[in-house]
């Protein structure tokens, strides 16, 4: 029913009262108030009607509910009479209960003595004839055929003779008894015969109610442990019969031991024999049979099988939790029975793998037509002496024997290196370390697992790999070519890659969990570094000999073919183009270009084409010295160098676009009017990089002198000494216009002393939000400086805790705070001092190009001009290769005062 809406029944009494006419003309109101009279009159009644009707139905509820309490109190009584009555009747049980206790035991003090004497009359009497010199085959036999009609007359006389048997024991030798002594023993053995026959009929007929009375009664004979041995082979008769008989043995165990336990009296002791006989009896015979020693890999998978689902049936055994069958007593067995093929595990595995790896070199090369040299033998350390000592007479007798042993069948770049090679060593490898981490004993596994990883590193890296590359090297063009060079070592740098790429990876799949917790660790790890850093470096040497010998034939190809007319023609009227000399370099960079990013990926692919493209920079440059130009020449080495450029930008180098930029803007002088050259020429992209002295610890004399001789910029480290040498008369009165830079840490509670120092030109070493703000705060506050100071942003490029520096990806954060929240500070470029102790000889130093990285990332995200932003970078050891690289300030000291003195005091 739905709920009474109050405003809704007004509603239909207005409509019904009005018929829906709401005019003003013919409505009536007397009609809606007679209306709603009658439905109010309506609604009292219903309301009255209702109201009787819940008394009636209370009245009715309140009765029922008396009568319920009273039925509730009546079952509440009978419930506290019962509980009574149980006590009662529990008390009276009791009371019988000892009393029954009371009388038990008084009965059994009466019948226990008298039970024992009724035992002893009997085994006196049964003694007595067996003392008696009566017929000896009645006595064997007293009861004739009885026992087959009655098995309890049997097991009656097995007590009788068990217990005779005891006490013949006990009798002296040499006297009357002797003859009763051996007719008693003759009887037990009779009997205990008979027991064992009886036990396995009924295990035959599955009578285990009659099994466990025999084998209770057995169990004070000598021979149980053979009513034990006929259950153990009559359970596992006919059972292993199949292929695997791994399969059988969980459900015959399981089988079993429901009726060890309902059976034996010592079910544990049973359930371990049952299961020593499977494993020493079935198991030990099943590998014995399936085990060929004279076929190593056979040999080695199958003793890896059997030994796998010898644990799996181990660990399966052991859930199950079968009495005395625990993990360790199964392990023993298991490795008793595998112990003599175990301790020869390792010598098979590593004669194996040698042989295996070798095979598959010897079919490799075999199927290349080439006939490799006999590799050395010896440790990884020893080869790798041998291998330097060698490099030179070694590599003439290779060349030789290469040239006169057949080899001539090989194809041109051909790279003696294959994936599929490497793929089924490493295999064939990982294979031999899954053996190896199961067979192995605990404490040999490590030393194991470093043999074997030996093995892959003398037959994979050195005797493929590492021969490989000296075959590569070889093959390389020299770097004064006479014709153009075909470049194969990029290749055989690919391939090399690809192939160290799966070595680590099986390395730390495979070898690093069994060496990782142990002592060997280190010393594997050495190994294969050792390994890896000849490779390397062989790598690095073929490399920079293949750039060597593309810079050779470019310059071979601009000595040949480049002319003097080409850039001073004859003739003012011809239209400048390109070279030829230059369209072939072009094409000769582009197809090596090509080359190197097709063989090389990642940070080795940047750093050859940065040091291919610096080195062709030079050349370019070099090779334009040695001309003399015009105005139409001078467009043409325009155009020479915008093919360059074009040719350049696919090396995505920013450094390398920066270089040949500054190439391009010295040859635009070429064309300009001697009257706008200077102007020119100081354009942003010439812009001229200015000399920082660095003149920590050095003498005011020096400085001076230094000022004197057109030096304006100078360095400190110390603010202390800044301070001092900026505030000294002499230096103030001779160097008017010389400007200080601090180049070292600065401190923020030393800010203030900082900026009290007259001439302060830059602080190049700003390297946190944090600092930036102190020191913007307090130029705020010091009223003797004016307009803003300049600010270069250090960066800790070389990632060494002890220098200072912003981290590079959080330069754009800092940079961006400095121009948007530092109003008295201004942002002229990015510092770094880098590593200490490069070799420049190694190619462009990795610090200070990623100082232009970071520049070129802060410029992208801020939409700052690249040229406005200064990089201060280089040193007196590599302040010309920093300059190369395009640094606009570098940081001189010892160049210019020579070695510092300190003071030792």
């Amino acid at each position: 029913m739905d709920p009474f809406d109050g405003e809704e029944f007004i509603e239909r009494l207005a409509w019904r009262a009005t018929n829906g006419k709401f005019d003003d003309e013919q409505f009536d109101p007397r009609i809606l108030h007679e209306a709603f009279e009658n439905g109010i009159n309506d609604l009292k009644s219903i309301y009255d009607t209702n109201q009787k009707k819940c008394e009636r139905l209370e009245m009715i509820c309140r009765e029922e509910e008396k009568k319920h309490w009273i039925k509730v109190a009546e079952l509440q009584q009978k419930c506290k009479d019962s509980l009574t009555s149980f006590e009662k009747l529990d008390k009276r049980l009791d009371n019988v209960a000892d009393k029954v206790v009371y009388l038990g035991e008084q009965l059994e003090g009466v019948n226990t003595p008298r039970t024992r004497a009724v035992e002893a009359q009997r085994l006196m009497q049964e003694f007595a004839r067996y003392l008696n010199e009566y017929d000896e085959d009645d006595l064997m036999n007293p009861f004739g055929d009885e026992f087959e009609e009655d098995i309890g007359k049997l097991f009656d006389d097995a007590d009788i003779i068990q217990k005779l048997y005891l006490i013949s024991q006990e009798l002296p030798n040499g006297n009357k008894f002797d003859h009763a002594k051996e007719l008693i023993s003759k009887r037990y053995d009779s009997i205990e015969k008979q027991l064992i026959e009886e036990f396995s009929s009924a295990h035959k007929n599955d009578d285990r109610v009659r099994m466990r009375r025999i084998s209770a009664i057995l169990s004070h004979f000598k021979g149980y442990s053979q009513c034990v041995d006929v259950f153990i082979e009559q359970s596992q008769m006919g059972i292993f019969l199949g292929e695997n008989i791994f399969n059988e043995i969980i459900s015959l165990c399981v089988k079993n031991d429901k009726t060890i336990k309902e059976v034996f009296i010592n079910p544990e002791q049973v359930m371990s024999k049952f299961v020593l006989n499977i494993f020493h009896g079935k198991i030990q015979e099943y590998i014995s049979t399936r085990l060929d020693e004279n076929r190593t890999e056979e040999f080695l998978v199958e003793l890896y099988n059997m030994f796998s689902k010898t644990n799996r049936l181990i660990d399966h055994l052991s859930k199950l939790k079968f009495l005395g069958c625990d993990h360790n007593f199964l392990n023993k067995i298991s490795r008793n029975i595998f112990s003599r093929y175990l301790d020869m595990y390792i010598t098979n595995e590593t004669a194996f793998l040698k042989d295996k790896c070798s095979a598959i070199l010897s079919n490799y090369y075999e199927s290349k037509n080439h006939q490799k040299r006999v590799a050395p033998s010896g440790t990884i350390q020893e080869l790798i002496q041998s291998k330097i000592r060698n490099n030179i007479t070694g590599m003439g007798n290779l060349s030789n024997s290469m040239s006169s042993s057949g080899n001539h069948n090989e194809q041109p770049g051909e790279t003696f290196l294959s994936e599929e090679i490497a793929i089924s060593i490493l295999q064939e490898t990982k294979i031999s370390l899954q053996r190896c981490s199961l067979l192995s004993k605990p404490s040999e596994m490590a030393t194991n697992a470093l043999t074997l990883y030996e093995i892959e590193l003398q037959h994979l890296c050195i005797e493929h790999i590492d021969y490989a590359i000296e075959l590569g090297l070889q093959a390389i063009p020299p770097a004064d070519p006479k014709t153009r060079p075909e470049i194969f070592f990029f290749d055989t740098v690919r391939q090399c890659n690809e192939i160290c790429h799966l070595i680590e990876k099986q390395f730390t799949n495979s070898v690093l969990p069994l060496i990782s917790p142990t002592t060997k660790y280190a010393e594997c790890l050495k190994k294969k570094r050792d390994v890896m850093s000849q490779m390397e470096s062989k790598l690095n040497s073929g490399l920079e000999k293949s750039v060597a010998s593309i810079i050779g034939w470019i310059k071979c190809i601009l000595q040949l073919e480049q002319k003097k007319s080409d850039f001073k023609p004859d003739s003012d009227d011809t239209i400048p183009t390109s070279t030829t000399a230059c369209l072939n370099v072009v094409k000769f960079i582009n197809y090596n270009r090509s080359s190197i990013v097709a063989s090389l990926d990642g940070k080795n692919e940047e750093a050859v084409l940065l040091d291919l493209g610096v080195k062709i920079q030079r050349t370019i440059f070099d090779h334009f010295q040695q001309f003399q130009f015009n105005l139409v020449g001078g467009m043409v080495v325009i155009c020479d160098v915008k093919e360059y450029r074009n040719c350049i930008d696919k090396f995505k180098s920013p450094l390398l676009n920066d270089l040949f930029n500054i190439l391009h803007g010295l040859c635009n002088l070429l064309i300009v009017a001697p009257e706008n050259l200077r102007q020119v020429s100081t354009g942003d992209q010439l812009k001229k990089p200015y000399l920082v002295a660095a003149s920590k610890i050095q003498p005011k004399e020096y400085i001076i002198k230094a000022y004197e001789c057109g030096q304006r910029h100078f360095g400190e480290n110390y603010i202390q000494e800044l301070q001092q040498k900026a505030i000294e008369p002499e230096i103030i009165a001779k160097c008017p216009d010389i400007q200080w830079h601090l180049i070292g840490h600065l401190q923020s509670n030393k800010i203030n002393k900082l900026l009290s120092s007259p001439n302060l030109k830059v602080i190049e070493s700003i390297d946190s939000i944090k600092l930036a703000e102190a020191l913007n705060s307090a130029i705020g506050r010091n009223e003797n400086i004016i307009g803003k100071i300049n600010v270069f942003v250090q960066v800790n490029t070389s990632n060494e805790e002890a220098k200072s520096g912003i981290n590079p990806e959080q330069t754009s954060e800092l940079v961006r705070f400095i121009i948007d929240k530092c109003d008295r500070l201004n942002f002229v470029g990015l510092m770094t001092i880098g590593a200490y102790g490069y070799d420049v000889s190694l190619g462009p130093n990795p610090d200070y190009v990623r100082l232009l990285q970071v520049r070129d990332s802060v410029c992208h995200q801020l939409n700052l001009p690249k040229l406005q932003v200064d990089l201060s970078m280089g040193m007196s050891c590599d302040y010309e290769h920093a300059i190369k690289l395009g640094s606009t300030v570098v940081r001189v000291g010892t160049a210019i005062f020579g070695e510092r003195k300190y003071n030792k005091n």
